[in-house]
């Protein structure tokens, strides 16, 4: 009787802790396993949960803020989530473990400018562009294809032309390099689900 009472609280305990992975994110061991964590659902966009994301990458940069790209990740989370001033102080510390970190230029002029560091924010936006033009083709974070509809490099020209307009245009240059962001990571997303689900070795790294 006791071996069968046993039997049945390991079956509930089991089915509990089922459902409830299947209902909520389980928080992953290590750095690297963090940051994977964190990553994942900033890449998901509006169906991430960049609170999560959040948690996950600051676990992260207090153990080790060199690893990988997690400051720019996390700052990007606080941008999401309209925390600008956070966002800013992230951002910054992203390029100085980084300066050629592309993405972390695009998502620090944005910052700047929605706290109205105008003339700061488009310098470094411009910087941030113009790297962006230049790496995200294929081969970018070692996908070999990256971009092959060109709406990437598109929405890149478009801010740009946007900033050679002045500041007057602040909303639609910051409307339209969010969207940027945006088109970059659904793509990096669609990569990285790709090379998981394919098992064919089609990219490199």
């Amino acid at each position: 009787m006791q071996r069968l009472n046993r039997q049945s609280v390991v079956c509930v305990l089991s089915l509990v802790f089922m459902s409830f992975a299947c209902n909520h994110a389980v928080p992953r061991l290590g750095v690297g396993g963090r940051y994977e964590e964190g990553k994942e659902q900033f890449l998901r966009g509006r169906s991430g949960d960049m609170e999560v994301a959040i948690t996950a990458l600051e676990t992260v940069v207090s153990q080790d803020p060199t690893y990988k790209d997690s400051l720019t990740y996390l700052g990007r989370a606080y941008y999401r989530t309209n925390k600008f001033q956070p966002a800013h102080a992230i951002l910054q510390r992203a390029l100085v473990v980084n300066k050629e970190d592309e993405m972390a230029w695009i998502a620090f002029g944005l910052t700047q400018l929605r706290l109205g560091q105008l003339d700061a924010g488009i310098e470094s936006l411009k910087g941030g562009l113009t790297l962006a033009s230049k790496v995200m083709v294929d081969g970018y974070q070692n996908f070999i294809y990256f971009d092959t509809r060109g709406l990437i490099h598109a929405q890149i020209r478009r801010s740009a032309f946007l900033i050679t307009k002045g500041i007057e245009e602040k909303d639609n240059i910051i409307s339209a390099t969010d969207r940027l962001m945006l088109l970059v990571d659904d793509e990096v997303n669609h990569q990285r689900n790709t090379r998981i689900q394919n098992p064919r070795p089609l990219y490199g790294g």
